[in-house]
This record gives structure tokens, C-alpha cells and sequence, in this order.
């Protein structure tokens, strides 16, 4: 696995060695103990998610207030354009962005950990989207911030207004929004 520090230090794209032949490939989408040295953390999931999007549908930029929530990701068929949004107060890179295409064909994956608001949108026909969870969903603590919060300006890769659900399009704005400290 190659692991790439993304312009937010606690943010990782990820690579996994792929072997490919006549035949397909094969690659390690998941081993605890790498990803633990990769990233320099003893990481725990505890919940896999598996979302099925069509073109179009922008799902964040979502967290969890309370028992928050690192998400390791990737895409199992077609492609999106993922986002982390570093909303910890006390950080450097508040309110900065990092974004990555994943895709079916290029396996990367990108560690988002806790404290970071989460979301994607959908540039393929359909989308397989997995998610590996640190603490287990929490719907009363669950956030959303806008997706085109002017604050955080996201340079989404679409011409489009993206499909979004009634809660995405309630999202807060960053100053108004419940953030961690």
C-alpha cells in the first residue's frame, strides 16, 4: 500500500498494491495492522456502510457531533469525487478542504478521521460507495454542513446542481454549524 499525505496532514489517500493479469486482479483492500502503521494510529472500526448513488447525487457534508466518527473509503463501482473538511476549531487547516477522485479502477481509498465533516457526489452513472466506521451511527448527533458553503468553497468537479436529500439540503453554514473544539 502507498500511502499519501493529502495537504491536511491527518488526511491519507491510500493505494493498495494491485496485482492484474489476464484473468482481472486481485488487491488487500483491508488490513488492520497496515493501515494502523500507515496512518500512525490505533484505529478500531466497528461498522462497515455500503451506499448505491446515481450521477448527480451529492451526499454531505456529514458528521457526527458526538461518538464521532473516522471513515475509511472507497469506491467499489464507478467513480466519485470525495471530500474531507477539517471542522476542528482548534486546528490549522480549519475549515480547509481535501478532495480526491475514487474509483473503480483506481482502488484508492482515503482515511477521513473523526472530527472531519465527510461528503461526495456521484460523477459515474451509478456509484458503489464503502464506508469503514469508527463508532457506530448516532442519528441525534448526526451534522450536516452545506455543501457549497461559500466559507469552504469546495471546487466540486460538476456544471450541475447536484441531487441532494431534504437533510443535505438543509445544511448548515460554517458559522452557524456545531463544530468541535
Amino acid at each position: 500500500m502507498i500511502v499519501t499525505p493529502t495537504a491536511i496532514p491527518d488526511v491519507f489517500l491510500l493505494k493498495p498494491k494491485v496485482l492484474e493479469d489476464n484473468r482481472g486482479f486481485f488487491f488487500e483492500s483491508f488490513n488492520q495492522k497496515a493501515f494502523n502503521q500507515a496512518i500512525g494510529q490505533n484505529v478500531q472500526f466497528v461498522q462497515d456502510n455500503h451506499s448505491c448513488s446515481a450521477k448527480g447525487v451529492l451526499r454531505g457534508l456529514h458528521y457526527q457531533i458526538q461518538q464521532p466518527q473516522g471513515k475509511l473509503v472507497r469506491v467499489t463501482r464507478g467513480s466519485v469525487f470525495d471530500v474531507a473538511v477539517d471542522i476542528r476549531k482548534s486546528s490549522a487547516t480549519f475549515g480547509q478542504w481535501v478532495g480526491a477522485e475514487l474509483s473503480q479502477d483506481n482502488h484508492h481509498q482515503i482515511w477521513v478521521p473523526a472530527g472531519f465533516a465527510h461528503g461526495f457526489v456521484v460523477l459515474s452513472e451509478y456509484a458503489d460507495f464503502l464506508y469503514k466506521i469508527t463508532d457506530y451511527y448516532a442519528p441525534e448527533y448526526e451534522r450536516c454542513i452545506a455543501w457549497n458553503e461559500p466559507d469552504i468553497d469546495i471546487n466540486w468537479p460538476i456544471n450541475y446542481e447536484p441531487q441532494l436529500s431534504v437533510k443535505d439540503q438543509q445544511g448548515a453554514l460554517l458559522n452557524s454549524a456545531e463544530l468541535f473544539a
